[in-house]
């Protein structure tokens, strides 16, 4: 294999250029085998093997930089880079990362894991780089699903000032994690039926300019050219009405034509965007059949795609799914909300079933939280259902647009918790404390997947704003005996005994039964009470349990600062009761990839490291 070759940066150089071909079969080939083994962004890396191979040979790295918007799309790049071993650890507990890390090769510039920040990033270190006076060439690699993001265009607007090179590549699939919605994919594709144009150079334009009147000349042939370009390109004319230089379209799966159009890129001394059109998952037919699937894959079979682990168990999102859908058919007042997360989210089903009441907003969560709160001014019942993480990026929203006027909007928020091998910027373990500090918000998480059907329809029923939380994977099915009746902030006894008494909120109550079943065999009496909501909190249960229990436990799968055992300790200091709390959680440093369970062990969020730390505490005399 051509690919044994690729041992180190720049490698890729001593490739004979009719040999770039075979090159890219490699590293396809190689990358089905090693995802079909690790799990991973299958499809998006498929799709840009031969634009990457490209952006290596016409650039110097690690002095030129690429920023790879969302950065899951970046396992070529790590490949010419010198990481193919690190492979076989991808996405593993102490392995290589699924995304860009600074801290893995100084070929990756910027860490990356959410979309549409490159061009932002990618101005600034062109900024930085001018103020310094270097001369390397600066690439933002962005998505046309990345593009439905506002923050993109944001960029662009202050991208158009510049007056020295920027090369931003639109990497064009017409997908993001499933097919793209709304009127972006739609100008772009009307692109992608024009006929390419590259325009005049701006070498042509520097040299008249020098001359006396150049600058009238200059503005009446650019005039001309965009005439003339309108009749060429008429939607590629969006970009350079803002000042960007539009080339393209490219064939993103032909090497010459990409490494002519970086080349050409390079000689702008302005913001020039390649529009490069790619197919996700090209080269494995399951990926290009089942794009939303292999997005993000967990191990498959390399013969036909189909998944090696067939869960048979119901996880926490088809939970949500199958209650999504009973609700839309109880209550026709009831709307569903995703930004580019349809499958993902659990609303697939709902959306087959209730289309006009589903809306895809693209990867925009501010936008789908306003959206949503218009909606709720209108009468209905938004449900906007979004991954923990993503949920981050609408915080003013959420904050401004919703609880400001206490509209009655209910986020489900997926993936709350630890959630693994997608590691820093995926762990959704933020959500608890910066929604709490919200007024008129309610936050409730669920103990098992009954109590998240009960919590979804106290939601839809509650006349203000609710956040219902639950983590990724298999939902608990434990417990089903306790199922009080969801009461605005009210918790419920799972056991009740003189002692020690473990609050848990969400999942950990379920870790709080096996810590009572490790504490069994001391003298420790543990009672468990399960919170069900972080805000409001049941102020009665707690000072109930003060007055019988000598040492409180808080256990939470999100951050400890401003999460729930912060507003155990604040509503007793406001009570003035002194009482010993031990607030467990998640320590105050952004999580690493690895299994869930390998990395609650490091943090001491497993049943057996709590069980011990109760044990020193209360040796020591509290």
């Amino acid at each position: 294999m051509i690919l044994d070759s690729i041992n180190k940066t720049g490698d890729i150089k001593n490739v004979p250029f009719d040999k770039m071909d075979v090159l890219a079969s490699d590293i396809r080939e190689f990358l089905i085998d090693k995802v079909s083994k690790t799990g991973g962004h299958l499809g998006a890396n498929l799709g840009v093997v031969e634009l990457t191979m490209a952006l290596h040979l016409e650039l110097d790295l690690p002095k030129d930089k690429i920023i790879w918007d969302v950065g899951h799309q970046s396992y070529t790049h790590k490949i010419l880079t010198g990481r193919k071993d690190g492979f076989d650890n991808l996405r593993k507990y102490g392995g290589m990362s699924g995304f860009p890390k600074a801290s893995e090769s100084d070929c990756d510039c910027f860490d990356t894991g959410h979309s549409s920040t490159s061009i932002s990033a990618g101005l600034g270190m062109v900024c930085a780089r001018d103020m310094r006076g270097s001369d390397e060439t600066i690439v933002s690699v962005i998505g046309d699903g990345s593009l439905t993001g506002g923050m993109a265009y944001e960029a662009l607007n202050n991208a158009g000032r510049l007056d020295s090179n920027f090369i931003i590549i639109l990497n064009d699939n017409n997908m993001s994690i499933s097919e793209n919605v709304g009127g972006v994919p739609k100008y772009l594709n009307s692109i992608r039926t024009s006929t390419g144009y590259l325009g005049l150079k701006e070498s042509v334009y520097k040299k008249i300019k020098d001359k006396p009147y150049g600058d009238n000349v200059v503005g009446k042939i650019r005039r001309a050219k965009n005439s003339f370009k309108s009749l060429m390109v008429p939607a590629g004319m969006m970009f350079e009405e803002m000042g960007v230089v539009y080339l393209g379209p490219v064939d993103g799966h032909n090497i010459y034509a990409l490494r002519t159009a970086i080349t050409e890129a390079k000689r702008f001394k302005r913001a020039v965007l390649i529009h490069v059109i790619t197919k996700k998952g090209n080269g494995f037919e399951p990926a290009i059949k089942h794009p939303a699937r292999f997005h993000g894959t967990e191990p498959f079979d390399v013969t036909n795609g189909v998944p090696l682990n067939h869960r048979t168990v119901a996880g926490w999102t088809d939970i949500f799914s199958t209650v999504m859908c009973k609700l839309g058919e109880r209550d026709d007042k009831v709307v569903a909300i995703t930004a580019a997360m349809a499958e993902g989210c659990g609303l697939k089903r709902f959306r087959n079933k209730f289309p006009e009441r589903f809306y895809d907003v693209g990867i925009a969560e501010q936008h789908a939280v306003t959206f949503a709160a218009g909606l709720a001014r209108g009468g209905f019942k938004p449900i906007v259902a979004v991954y923990s993480s993503f949920l981050q990026r609408a915080y003013d929203q959420v904050l401004h647009d919703v609880c400001l006027q206490n509209l009655p909007v209910v986020f489900a928020i997926d993936r709350g918790g630890l959630v693994g091998a997608d590691g820093e910027t995926h762990q959704g373990v933020f959500d608890l404390s910066y929604l709490t500090q919200m007024p008129n918000m309610v936050v409730m998480s669920p103990k098992n997947k009954w109590e998240l059907s009960d919590m979804l329809k106290f939601a839809v029923s509650y006349n203000g704003p609710v956040a219902v939380r639950y983590p990724r994977g298999t939902a608990y099915a434990g417990l089903e005996e306790h199922r009080q009746p969801i009461e605005l902030g009210k918790s419920e006894w799972i056991c009740e005994e003189d002692g020690i008494c473990i609050m848990a909120i969400g999942n950990m109550v379920e870790t709080a039964l096996k810590v009572k079943e490790l504490l069994e065999g001391t003298s420790l009496h543990v009672s468990i009470v399960n919170a069900r909501f972080a805000k409001p909190l049941d102020k009665d249960m707690i000072l109930s349990i003060c007055k019988n229990h000598s040492f409180i436990v808080t256990l939470e799968d999100n951050v400890v600062r401003g999460g729930f055992g912060s507003g155990v300790l604040e509503l007793l200091s406001e009570e003035g009761i002194e009482k010993e709390v031990m607030c467990l959680g998640i320590p105050d440093r952004f999580i690493h990839q690895g299994s869930i369970d390998q990395l609650r062990k490091e943090i001491g969020l497993d049943p057996e490291s709590i069980a011990d730390q109760i044990k020193k505490k209360l040796s020591m005399g509290l």
